[in-house]
Formats: structure tokens, sequence, C-alpha cells
């Protein structure tokens, strides 16, 4: 278990357009290679922020003439891996004449409808609510970025006058205004009236910039960013965030107080929708949460809308000390403060609704900071929970400049609370699809690199949670994990090499599983061998080998299971992949029959003390799993081979031919059954064994 700072020095912002790569590519193509390069790197704009567009001379399906046609990022797109079906397409003529529509402030969001009818050549790309801001500037490309150097500056008090002072007029400026349609207009007049800009800053928000072309546009976004940050590491002052308060603790202590805590906190978040966690113990946060100004800073809360809308309008600061580390003081402690900052984010609720508000939402932190430490961050995946974070870095940066030159100013209340919950972006929460069977759900799988492991983490996967391997084969599991990043995308799958029959290292697997994504909800014990041989030539190591593995390493990973489980306080599930010889004795496989069956009898056992606390315990019964097992590829096909006086190659079609239904077993058949189990479709099942094995009578459980 380690913890995640990176101290790597990063290199300076600097143009890596390729003219030779960019000579043969058409002017949407421009647009979309400008927009990648700018998106692939968070300091430049943060995740899923920002916005590119260019207005292109196309031929007009209708008329087959020239008309000029605004090309711009798509609703909820991301820069950096956008490609050119995410952006939006309208014609420039029609949002010209939306002018005519426009009826004024109040009204400015009915605006949005009228996108749609601008649309050209039947682009199923929704515009965003942006589309107006890069419409109305006179310049052919434009880019809207959210770099922490200039919102730093965007931030300040004296946000103006600072402005000023370092781009000496090549920037302008317009006060905090929430993005829309009128704001679209002031883009456009302040662009016309001052036409040697090469770009404006919002105060609180963001930078604009243009250009004549899409190189010039880059080059002049990237200057602009590169000379804000040479700016304010002229004249920061020190110390910041008012000089350090604490040292952090080793890297170790860090990552096992945040393993101890965050399957706490998400047991209590997490009543209403699972949440998933992600730690952050980088050099920027723990300067910050080390810090003498922390709390007065935090209290203020995110100034750009980006990072507001992420991390909610401010974080919770638990109260810990590194100095005296308590970690029971910190965990007895969490209810008073969830509390506290659950009456807080009402009572902002309450302050701040319209008559037409929508109704409060989860009052949970997102945000979670620790002195000493570093950040937790939780939201509903995976990915949410680790860009949460990365935008409250991007306000951490901002505080740190804007304090180090002038004074922060975070988003007025009324302003943070009209952008949370405006009707727009409620509107695009109701459009989310539904979630998936799993979602939120973590799942630990034992035995990850075999085929039935890999084959339960890809159904997990694909019914949206987020899952955890182990095995004691290192580069097996290296595999498995490349292999299933695939299916789930490197948010939702982790590793951890380690050998299931030592204390240790179980209570590290799990430490990792919470580390990585806050807690543990269904357990799928998976590791196995297999071992056959006559009685009197069952040697003790044999015995011993099964005992350990199948009996001992399942009783471990249960019981760390069960303890987690109940931590968190949300029920949770364990399917323990068994076998029909637990049930059904073999002749020369004792020693595994044996462990098979204790195995099966241990289940039951977890089965009744987990009841009480919402924990089901079931178990799957394979037989003969040959296709993608690493158990069949040794010496257990060949043992098995001899017992029934049959050829290697014929073992599968030996063992179809035995089952009442004549067919293979498969290890995604294996999987479906645990997914069955482990998932709400079960929900009233505990202590109840399936058998995978197209028929056995000897194996009938009734």
């Amino acid at each position: 278990m380690s913890a995640l700072s990176d101290t790597k020095p990063k290199e300076p912002i600097a143009s890596r357009w390729n003219d030779q790569l960019a000579a043969g590519m058409s002017e949407p193509e421009l647009l979309l290679y400008r927009s990648n390069l700018l998106g692939s790197d968070l300091r430049i704009t943060n995740f899923g922020g920002g916005n590119t567009s260019a207005k292109i001379m196309m031929e007009d399906p209708l008329s087959g003439g020239q008309v000029e046609v605004l090309w711009v990022k798509g609703s909820g797109g991301d820069l950096g891996s956008i490609k050119l079906d995410g952006f939006s397409t309208l014609y420039m003529d029609k949002l010209n004449a939306l002018k005519g529509r426009y009826r004024g402030l109040e009204l400015e969001d009915e605006m949005v409808a009228y996108l749609p009818h601008c649309t050209f050549n039947l682009n199923p790309r929704a515009a965003s609510i942006d589309t107006p801001l890069h419409a109305y500037i006179a310049r052919k490309h434009v880019d809207h970025m959210h770099p922490d150097s200039v919102i730093a500056i965007a931030a300040c008090k004296n946000s103006e006058a600072i402005t000023q002072r370092v781009f000496e007029g090549e920037l302008g400026w317009l006060p905090w205004q929430r993005p829309g349609y009128d704001l679209g207009l002031k883009l456009e007049k302040l662009s016309q009236e001052q036409p040697n800009l090469k770009g404006i800053i919002l105060e609180g928000h963001g930078l604009f910039t243009w250009g004549d072309d899409a190189k010039s546009c880059y080059e002049t976004t990237l200057q602009m960013i590169k000379r804000a940050e040479d700016w304010l590491n002229a004249n920061i002052k020190q110390p910041v965030f008012g000089g350090q308060k604490y040292q952090p603790l080793p890297a170790e202590e860090r990552a096992a107080v945040a393993a101890r805590l965050m399957p706490l906190l998400r047991g209590k978040i997490s009543k209403t929708e699972y949440k998933l966690g992600h730690f952050d113990d980088s050099d920027a946060v723990l300067e910050f949460v080390g810090s003498a100004d922390l709390a007065p800073l935090a209290l203020l809360g995110t100034s750009c809308p980006d990072h507001f809308l992420r991390t909610k309008i401010r974080p919770m600061v638990l109260d810990f000390d590194p100095t005296a580390p308590d970690l029971d003081k910190l965990v007895s402690g969490l209810d008073e403060g969830l509390e506290a900052y659950r009456a807080d984010y009402t009572a902002y609720y309450e302050r701040s609704k319209r008559d037409n508000s929508p109704k409060i939402r989860d009052a949970n932190p997102i945000i979670y900071l620790i002195p000493g430490v570093g950040m937790l961050s939780f939201a509903k995946d995976k990915a949410t929970a680790r860009i949460a974070g990365e935008f409250y870095v991007n306000a951490i940066n901002v505080m740190r400049g804007a304090n180090g030159v002038d004074t922060y100013v975070g988003l007025p209340e009324q302003e943070a609370f009209d952008i949370e919950y405006w009707l727009l972006e409620e509107a695009k929460l109701q459009r989310m699809p539904k979630p998936k069977s799993l979602a939120g759900r973590i799942a630990l799988v034992t035995g990850g690199a075999g085929g039935i492991g890999q084959a339960v983490a890809r159904q997990m996967l694909q019914e949206g949670a987020c899952v955890m391997l182990t095995d004691i084969d290192a580069e097996a599991l290296e595999q498995a994990r490349a292999d299933l990043v695939k299916v789930g995308g490197k948010d939702s799958v982790a590793v951890v090499q380690a050998n299931i029959t030592s204390e240790e290292q179980v209570a590290a697997i799990f430490g990792s599983t919470a580390l990585r994504f806050g807690g543990v909800d269904i357990l799928v014990s998976n590791a196995g061998i297999a071992s056959a041989a006559p009685l009197e030539e069952t040697t003790l190591d044999i015995w011993k080998r099964n005992q350990d593995i199948l009996v001992t390493g399942y009783f471990l990973a249960s019981r760390a299971a069960f303890q987690m489980l109940k931590q968190q306080g949300l029920g949770g599930s364990m399917v323990f992949v068994g076998s029909k010889n637990g049930l059904v004795a073999s002749a020369g496989a004792s020693a595994y029959c044996t462990a098979k069956a204790a195995e099966l009898h241990l289940a039951r056992c977890v089965a009744l003390e987990g009841a009480e606390h919402g924990i089901r315990v079931n178990v799957v019964n394979p037989d003969a799993v040959i296709r993608g097992s690493r158990i069949w590829d040794g010496k257990w096909k060949e043992e098995r081979a001899a017992s029934n006086k049959i050829g290697t190659d014929d073992v599968e079609e030996f063992y179809r031919k035995r089952s009442m239904l004549k067919r293979s077993v498969l290890p995604e058949d294996i999987a479906e059954a645990v997914y069955f189990l482990a998932s709400d479709k079960a929900g009233k099942s505990t202590g109840n064994v399936l058998n995978v094995d197209a028929g056995n009578a000897a194996a009938f459980t009734r």
C-alpha cells in the first residue's frame, strides 16, 4: 500500500505544434488537432473544461453554396480526447439572427432552446451553453481555457488592475457573469471595440484567446498562460497560505490513515447512493492542508464555475493534528463533523433557493481535507471522484497564486448557488442514463489472473462496478489488468500482487482496495489450486497446500472483508467460488475435496454471522471449467486424464459428455452466476449454493 504523491517536475508549457503533421489537415482537422493539444495538459484546462471553436466556410448541403459554419466543442466533451464528432456545427447566419430573439438577461436561458434550430448538416451533437461565447467573438478561431495561472489573476480582489499590469493591454477584462447568451454579446462588443486584443480574461472564471488561424490561436493561448505563470512566479509572496503549520506525515503513514478512514466515511455518505473514493497526497495538496490559512481559505470556496460544479461550494476540513496523530479521535468526530457540514449546506440552500429551484441535492461533502495527510474526494463513480480531486487541486493552485500576489476572492454565494442549481444544469443531470446495476460498487476478486477470475471481473465491470484483482502471479495479473482496462477503463481496474495465505498480505490487499476505491462491497473468493493423488500418495505438503489456499486463504479474505463491510455499514456480498467436489467426493483427490467441503461450510458459517449486518454469503459450485482455466493447464489435467483413463486432449469432451445437459461449462458461465449472487437481484439469498456444472445428479443440494 503506497501513497499517491507525484513530485516529478513538469516541463514548462511550450508549443507542441507540428507544422509537418498539420500541413495536410483540413480546417476541421486543424481544430481537432489544436483541441487535443490543449486538452492534453491539465495546466491549460481541466478535464471536460474549456472550449475551442473555428468559423469555417463549408458547402451548404441544401443550396450547394458556401456558408460560414461554427465548429465548437459540443456539450459534455473533453478536449484531450475529443474526436471530430464531438463538435457541434451551426450556421453562423442563423446564430447572428438569434440576436433578434433575445429578450434580456433575465430570460437568457431560453436562448439555449434556439440552438438546435441553427444546426448545420443535421449534426446530432448537442451545442453547449457556451456556444454564443464563441459565436459572437469577431475572430475565426477562439480558445476558452481554464489555466490555474490565469484564473489566479482572475480571482484576485484587484483582478482588473492586475490584468492590465501583467498583459499590458493585450488582454481585455470583463467582470464576473454566469456563462450564457448575454456574456456572449459582451464578448462580441469588447472584441469589436478593441480589435487589437489577443483575448479577454473573465473575472473569477478563465481565459478567452483568439487568432486568424488554428496555429496562431493555439500559440497565443500558450503565450498568455506562460506570461501569467511567469508573472505569478516572480511576484508571489512567501510564505504561501500563511506559512506551514504542519509537516506532512511520512508517505506510508498518510496512506494508512486514508485507508482506515475511507471505508468509514464512505459508509456514512453512501446511505442513498453508493460513493467511490479517491486519495491525493500530492505536493500541492500537502502544502495546502498543512498551511496556517487552511480553514479560512477552504471556507471561501472556489471561484471558477467548472471547479465549483465538481467540488461543491466548499470542502470539509477534518479535525486532525499530525503532530499528535489520534486516528480514533478523528474517527469518533466524523458523525458530528458530517452533520455540521450537512446543516451548513442545507442552510446555504435555504438562503439561496429561488421559486423554481430544483430540490436540494445530496448535502454530503465531496472534498475532504486532512492536515498532514492529504485530500479525499468521493463521487458516484471513480472517475468523477478522481476528477473532483483534480479540480480542487486546480482551486488550490488558484488560491496559491491569487493570495500570493493579492487577495483571493471566491465565488459569491448566490452566484455559486445559481450555477449549482441552474435549471439548464438540472436538465442535463436528468438526461443522464440510468446507472448500471453495480454502479458505485467495489468488487475484490482473488485469483483474479485466472480464467474464472478475469471473467468475473469483466462481468462486474460491464455492470458498472470497480474491480480490484489480486493474484500471486504478478506477470499474469498485469496482463489481466491490461486486458480489463479495455473493458472498464483505467479508473475502474486495479491490481495488487499478494499471497492470500498470508495474514499480513491479505490486510494489505484490503488496505490497497480502500485506498484506491474507498472500501469494498463484494468479495469474490476465487483463488484456487487443484491436486489429485491416491490417499496413500497424498503427502502432508499436498494436504497443507490445499488447506492453506482453499481454506485458510478463504478464511483470511472473508474475515478481512467482513470487518470492512461492518465498518461501512452498507451490507455487502461475498461469493465463494467452490467446486462440485465440495458436495461430491472424488476418488484420488481427498486433499482437494476436503478443502472444498470446508470452504462450503465456512461460507455457511459466515452467512450466519453476516445476516444481521446485511452481509450475504453464497457459493457458486463449478465443475470442469477447462477452457481459460490455469488450473487445467498443468498437472491437474494430466492427473484427471490418468484417473479417467483418457488422453489429455480428450478431457473437455469427457466432462461434457459426463454432464446431464451434455454442455461444456465456461468461465463466463461462472461469472454470470457470481454476478447474480453478488447483485441486488439475489438480495434475499444468503447461505445458498448455486451449481454451474451442466447437471450432475450427485451434486444436487436437495
